[in-house]
């Protein structure tokens, strides 16, 4: 069952055409790594997806619910209400942390859920520290973000997503932002979620990683998915030049 359906998206940001006739499916517990040099239009996809900015063109499904639709003259934008709504399917985290400096991990977390969920503060509190405790960061819900590691923090990032039980996952270079000896305890944490059965679309340049935890490559280039195939096809039998050019960088 396909869990996300893209069909034939678009995007403008004015003249620049940032994503051309882009379809993707995504099933339940697919894990899908999506590589591509800066400014093909990966990150744009997932924004997309994620109901953070609007279509150009093009139709956006997950879990059989039509998020975004502009196909043949027919337009379909929800209401940004109906929107919030939708969004707590989608859980996103971004290269960037973008946790409140003035609140320690655990409050950060717990305010997904007073503020989405309407959940009391106890019981946010209560489903809060069990999920720091499923990123390995138990002995920090006190720290405040000055006081908690580049990879500590982004744990609290994954975590916040988590609390609101998405089923779906998107990781924008969940690394990208780290110093190196930081990265392996984030991608541990993703590497977790998809023993779990978390359905994921992760933008990343970390092949290894993406060869290891993928079940399915996507390859961008230009605005377009070029090539796609199990990590082996990609990393030992690439069929496209440009596949085969990023990755001769890459590796």
């Amino acid at each position: 069952m396909n869990l996300v359906e893209v069909h034939k998206l678009h995007k403008h940001y004015g003249s620049n055409h940032i994503l051309k006739g882009v379809n993707l499916d995504v099933k339940m517990g697919d894990v899908k790594a999506i590589l591509g040099p800066s400014g093909s239009g990966k990150s744009t996809l997932l924004r997309l997806i994620a109901l953070l900015e609007p279509i150009d063109q093009g139709s956006i499904r997950v879990d059989g619910i039509v998020l975004a639709r502009n196909e043949d003259g027919h337009r379909k934008r929800h209401h940004e209400k109906d929107l919030a709504i939708l969004r707590r399917g989608i859980g996103m985290v971004f290269q960037k942390f973008n946790l409140f400096p003035h609140l320690n991990a655990i409050d950060n977390v717990a305010l997904a859920l007073t503020t989405v969920k309407k959940i009391d503060h106890r019981n946010a509190l209560d489903r809060s520290a069990e999920m720091l405790k499923r990123v390995g960061l138990s002995d920090r819900m006190s720290f405040f973000p000055s006081e908690l590691s580049g990879g500590q923090q982004q744990r609290v990032a994954i975590a916040r997503a988590l609390v609101l039980e998405p089923k779906l996952m998107l990781f924008d270079e969940p690394t990208s932002a780290l110093d190196p000896e930081l990265v392996r305890e984030v991608l541990n944490v993703i590497e977790q979620l998809a023993a779990d059965g978390m359905t994921m679309l992760i933008v990343t340049h970390e092949v290894g990683f993406a060869r290891k935890i993928a079940n399915e490559v996507v390859m961008f280039d230009e605005g377009e998915i070029v090539e796609t195939g199990t990590p082996e096809e990609i990393f030992t039998n690439a069929q496209h030049p440009r596949t085969r050019k990023f990755l001769e960088h890459v590796l």
